[in-house]
């Protein structure tokens, strides 16, 4: 078996997926009986949908996801419900995620708008395409029971809970994506804590809010609740309905101190209804469940032949939705480089490439989910909200910020600025896409890397190497339009050529022809090319001349470009390839690694 998969959430998913896609041959092993029974990360970013389009399901996700029109704004509210005329008062709005894909940033950013869909219902889709794919080798309730390494493999047991009985499975590699119940501890990798900023209390409810809860337009509902004297965030959940009229919600709370952990789950209900106003509402709890909130960042993503995938490899605060879509992230990353090395196009070294490419990336991502958890409670503090205070204290600290008195005046600014920092959280493209690998899997140009105008908020496409491929539409002769990126085929390097770079797209030839190497080569230019760019919004971002060129990975990462036409195109990419893929080149003959059997 070349690849052996631990874990059946987000990460190992999409693993199966990518790798059945790429030919390898795995199996995908869960101690879980099925997939989430907790709604948990929902948000998925463009570059996430992106590839959970290349797998076949960005449709499915879609249709189930909430509608755009219902996941463009985050509210703050004074309250939720009850007999004061403020309850329920909207203290300010703002966009996130694109504004349901009308901000010209994310439409100009991605094909693929973003989606928002709860993992209970996410990862049953994702499931049965896995399992389409590689029919039989996803199984739950078998859980790995033991793991050893030696120099040619990995070999490990796994008891089949639902018949007691044991098996051994011998692998090339083994992808720990169990979220760190069981693979680090087995190979021995540490994990870094960034700290615990709180405790928090979250209920999966069904109720009817519809006639509570205002502004169809808004996902994530931050509720001021004088009451309790914190923040509380109310989600919908769907299924069949979202905005007010959705069947099921999500409400968070976040305590101080020790937290939600000696409380019952009937004083976390109660905590919930009063904090909403709502204490004769029917409904029903589903779950009650209480974490720490905090980012956790591990020591190494590899020991071995064993790689950590999203949740073993790194935990995230959920406040910025940087979780889920890390762990896909990571895989997308990864499994192209298991499929070169295993196929003989790649040398071993590859994979090195993964940990030095992801882990600062999640590393960033950590750090921004903290920070704007942190901000969410400054935000708390600068309303005046204080839980030691009783309901009317809190009530008259909230009401300066309804003043239009003088001495109210920076109490108010002071609460209004917090809101608008908070916009960060939703806000984040240039944290999205705006990254840049540096490994021996990118090959540098030599020129300064562009200056982003804005770190978080403000994405700049570009194909600095290392940087993910711009975004635009191209046509061919006949009209038809399709994504720049849907010219990158699942494991296949694409060559794209400006208007004029015959002699690139000759020397990518000869290269395939000699060494049979996964290549494709397209000629883009707004009159002449290939392909053609209608709007010139690839003009815009390539970086090159109509002469040059620009090599991407099959994870749509650019690795290399050269500006503008070159006196020997055929040996630069020959260099190129060669320290991308750790392959040595001899007049034209690539010196292979040692072959391995994708099947």
């Amino acid at each position: 078996m070349p690849v052996l998969i631990v874990g059946g959430g987000g990460a190992g998913l999409t693993c199966s997926m990518l790798l059945s896609q790429l030919g390898v041959d795995t199996l995908l092993v869960s101690a879980l009986p099925t997939t989430s029974i907790l709604p948990k990360a929902h948000v998925l970013n463009q570059r996430t949908m992106e590839i959970l389009d290349d797998v076949g399901i960005a449709e499915p996700i879609f249709a189930k996801s909430t509608p755009a029109e219902n996941m463009r704004a985050m509210g703050w509210y004074a309250g939720f419900a009850g007999p004061d005329p403020d309850l329920g008062r909207l203290i300010a709005k703002l966009e996130t995620w694109g504004c349901g894909y009308t901000n010209n940033n994310w439409v100009q950013a991605s094909s693929c708008r973003s989606a928002n869909l709860p993992q209970i219902r996410l990862e049953p889709i994702m499931k049965a395409r896995a399992d389409e794919l590689n029919p039989g080798k996803v199984r739950f309730h078998h859980e790995l029971t033991r793991l050893e390494q030696d120099g040619d493999g990995v070999t490990a047991r796994v008891t089949n809970r639902d018949t007691d009985t044991e098996y051994t499975v011998r692998a090339r590699y083994v992808l720990g994506c169990d979220g760190g119940r069981t693979i680090p501890r087995l190979v021995g990798i540490s994990h870094e804590g960034l700290g615990v900023i709180a405790q928090t209390a979250t209920a999966h409810i069904s109720a009817d809010l519809s006639k509570l809860a205002r502004d169809p337009d808004v996902l994530i509902r931050w509720i001021w609740c004088p009451a309790i004297g914190e923040m509380a965030v109310l989600v919908p959940m769907g299924p069949d309905h979202w905005g007010p009229d959705s069947e099921e919600w999500v409400f968070h709370v976040t305590y101080r101190g020790e937290g939600p952990k000696d409380l019952t789950d009937e004083q976390i209900e109660k905590n919930m209804r009063l904090a909403l106003g709502i204490p004769d509402l029917p409904m029903t709890v589903h779950k009650v469940t209480r974490w720490a909130l905090e980012g956790v960042l591990a020591s190494k993503f590899r020991a071995g032949r064993v790689f950590l995938v999203g949740d073993a490899a790194h935990r995230h605060p959920p406040t910025g939705g940087l979780g889920l879509t890390s762990g896909i992230q990571d895989a997308h990353n990864l499994c192209w480089k298991l499929a070169a090395v295993l196929k003989g196009e790649a040398g071993e070294s590859l994979l090195d490439t993964y940990e030095a490419e992801r882990r600062p990336v999640d590393a960033r991502n950590i750090q921004r989910s903290m920070e704007n958890s942190m901000a969410h409670m400054e935000a708390g503090a600068a309303f005046g909200l204080n839980p030691g205070a009783s309901a009317e204290e809190n009530w008259t600290q909230f009401r300066r910020i309804l003043s239009d008195k003088p001495e109210d005046a920076a109490h108010r600014s002071a609460a209004l600025r917090a809101i608008r920092r908070l916009s960060m959280e939703a806000n984040e493209l240039n944290v999205e896409y705006g990254y840049r690998y540096q490994s021996a899997a990118v090959i540098s140009d030599g020129s300064p890397p562009p200056e982003p105008t804005d770190d978080i908020r403000v994405y700049q496409p570009s194909t600095y190497p290392g940087s993910p491929l711009p975004h635009a539409w191209v046509d061919d002769e006949a009209g038809r339009r399709l994504p720049l990126k849907d010219l990158v085929k699942p494991g296949r390097f694409l060559l794209i050529a400006g208007e004029e770079g015959q002699n690139w797209c000759a020397a990518a030839a000869k290269l395939v022809a000699e060494n049979d190497l996964p290549i494709d080569t397209v000629r883009i230019g707004h009159i002449d090319g290939d392909l053609f760019d209608p709007r010139l919004a690839w003009a815009q971002f390539r970086d090159i001349s109509e002469k040059g060129a620009v090599l991407v990975r099959p994870d749509r990462v650019v690795c290399w470009r050269h500006v503008g036409a070159s006196k020997d195109p055929l040996a630069a990419l020959r260099s190129a390839l060669g320290s991308v893929l750790d392959r040595n080149f001899h007049r034209g003959v690539a010196k292979a690694p040692e072959l391995a059997s994708a099947k």
